[in-house]
Parts: structure tokens; sequence; C-alpha cells
């Protein structure tokens, strides 16, 4: 199973932002937790595609 450098933090940083974004929909939800939930899988998304870009042989 050969699975490129950065796919993981970019497909978990994914996931990680629907929940944060799923969150900031939800009126009765901590808007604070959710903006930073939702920074949080989009750091992950960003820096996995750099490492993405970077080893791409």
């Amino acid at each position: 199973m050969n699975i490129r450098e950065g796919m993981i933090p970019t497909a978990l940083g994914t996931v990680v932002t629907a929940t944060g974004y799923g969150l900031k929909q939800n009126p009765g939800s901590n808007k604070m937790v959710a903006n930073t939930v939702f920074g949080f899988g989009l750091a992950h998304v960003v820096l996995g595609t750099i490492d993405l870009v970077q080893h791409r042989s």
C-alpha cells in the first residue's frame, strides 16, 4: 500500500474542516470552538497540500 506523503493530513483536515463547518451552522454550538475546529482543519489541509506538492515523485 503506497500512500503519498501529505495525503493523510489533507484527508484528516478535510474531515475536521467539515466538522467545524457543521458546528458553525448549528445555532446552539459555541462559536469559538466551532471556529477553532474549522481553522485547525484548514491548517491541516494547507500543510498536507504543501507536502503533496513538494513530494510529487
